[in-house]
């Protein structure tokens, strides 16, 4: 395991921040919340802020002129709404302004193995978020899934071209290095890697950026970059 200090060594701030995607979701997300997402993002240089439906517009609105996206949700957190339900949501938040989007796939197909229908899914999930030149990132619930399961979905949203794998919710369970290790081997660099939940401090963030992750979905990326900061002053 190397120490705290080698770690830091191994990245830059600019690194890590244009990896994070902000993450404000909770079920009682609160407008000042958003607002300070977004002010956070542009000081940092996030990557993309990720709102609820409901306060896309704001975050359009505040984040217009910077390179910082705004990105949204589907079917969050279970996924088990029909198709043309999620494929009507990314429709919706295109209009809005969003131009990146978190799918929760249909867990309850892949637990079935009901492949047929996972692919159909994901094939006019991609499509249409495609079609509207958004970034498309498909949660797969790893905690869920067998590893055969997370290699067989996986699989699927690389032969339909989605952008993204992300690993979890955060609702259901932690992120592991388990997850992003098995999704960057059997990716082999055809489909990038979201890892999200509980990722909460600056050791882990490198951790699941030194094992493949291209994105790094947190509440918390301000303070994880505040504590590479201070860290790093210590090691002066």
């Amino acid at each position: 395991m190397l120490r705290r200090e080698e770690l830091l060594s191994t990245i830059t701030i600019e690194d890590i921040a244009s990896k994070i995607d902000h993450t404000v979701l909770k079920p009682d997300t609160r407008i000042h919340e958003v607002e300070h997402a977004c002010t956070v993002a542009k000081k940092y240089g996030f990557a993309a802020v990720v709102v609820p439906p409901v306060y896309v517009e704001r975050a359009v609105e505040l984040l217009k002129g910077t390179q910082v996206k705004v990105c949204s949700v589907v079917s969050f957190p279970m996924g088990y709404t029909d198709t043309s339900i999620k494929v009507s949501e990314i429709e919706l938040l295109s209009e809005k302004g969003a131009t990146e989007v978190d799918v929760v796939a249909n867990i309850y197909a892949i637990k079935n193995h009901a492949w047929n229908l996972v692919e159909k899914e994901i094939s006019e999930i991609v499509e249409i978020a495609h079609d509207r030149s958004m970034v498309v990132k498909i949660i797969i619930e790893t905690n869920l899934l067998t590893d055969e399961e997370k290699i067989r979905v996986t699989e699927i949203l690389i032969d339909k071209n989605a952008d993204y794998v992300k690993t979890n919710t955060g609702f259901l369970g932690k992120a592991s290095i388990h997850d992003v290790l098995l999704l960057n081997d059997t990716s082999r660099g055809r489909i990038n890697i979201k890892a999200a939940g509980g990722i909460r401090h600056i050791e882990d963030t490198i951790l699941f950026i030194r094992s493949g992750a291209k994105r790094i979905g947190t509440s918390t990326g301000d303070r994880i970059i505040e504590e590479y900061l201070r860290f790093k002053g210590k090691m002066k």
